[in-house]
């Protein structure tokens, strides 16, 4: 028996590294998962690997920019599998890029990528969550909303994976009467597939490697350092917990040695 035996889960960002790994690990533990991403590719390769029957997974592709878009994505859910008892916000494409080189792209994209669909899609989650009892929403941040690096300017990104964490607290109070809770990670440097969406392997596998010590702890994260935490905050024993973000970073806002430069020309999608 898992832990989320007959539970439904809806991640957004579901195709990416982070997004994978909590499927994998929700799926493990007896839910069943609906996967949202902008690349139906990516989705259908995310599915192969975790559920290839699709027997416990469903895959919705396209943008979630506005509020139809998420009760599209909501009610298809609910078609599929009867409710939604858990909904995990990973999406966002972090991009490092000078404030007065920003551009129109450059802020729509950071609230294309990070704050719309989790406003729009937290709001289409709360009808069926309340049908069913209640619920949990756990949202991936970023420790660059909590604090600025200087060698790593992302002021787009960060501002939009504020609002996420502002989004946090104030829904914990909004819908704490409907038994919803929302709680964030905030995640510093972590090892995904992303950055070879935007580079070589091997620039990729320099990127990280210079990272590592920037971290206290040694090292970049890896999916898995940041998954248990999400699964927990969905979990019945964290019950008692809402609106809270939690630092899951190396030990970064602790203290830290200043990062290396990323260049503008290597956004990394979450």
């Amino acid at each position: 028996m898992g832990q989320f035996d007959g539970k439904v889960v809806l991640i957004t960002g579901g195709g990416g590294g982070i997004g994978k790994a909590a499927a994998r690990r929700f799926l493990e533990e007896g839910a069943r998962v609906v996967l949202s991403g902008t690349r139906a590719s990516v989705l259908e390769a995310a599915q192969a690997q975790l559920d290839p029957a699709g027997e416990r997974t469903a895959l919705h592709s396209g943008a979630i920019t506005t509020r139809a878009d998420a009760h599209a994505l909501v009610d298809a859910t609910v078609a599929r599998f009867g409710g939604v008892d858990v909904l995990v916000n990973s999406t966002g494409i972090f991009r490092v890029t000078p404030f007065l080189e920003q551009t129109e792209e450059h802020l729509e994209e950071a609230l294309g990528s990070v704050l719309r669909p989790t406003y729009w899609t937290a709001q289409a989650v709360v009808e069926p969550m309340v049908r069913q009892g209640g619920g949990a929403i756990v949202s991936v941040g970023s420790m660059w909303a909590l604090d600025a690096i200087a060698t790593t300017p992302t002021s787009a990104y960060s501002m939009a994976q504020a609002a996420r964490h502002a989004l946090t607290k104030n829904l914990a109070i909004e819908l704490a009467p409907r038994n919803i809770r929302i709680n964030t990670v905030a995640l510093a440097f972590v090892e995904t597939p992303a950055y070879e969406r935007f580079m070589t392997r091997e620039q990729a596998r320099e990127v990280l490697d210079a990272v590592d010590g920037f971290h206290p702890l040694g090292r970049r994260g890896q999916p898995a350092d940041v998954v248990e935490a999400i699964l927990f905050f969905a979990s019945e024993p964290a019950g008692w917990i809402t609106g809270t973000v939690l630092p899951i970073d190396g030990g970064v806002l602790a203290g830290r040695s200043p990062a290396v430069p990323v260049e503008e020309t290597n956004p990394v999608a979450a």
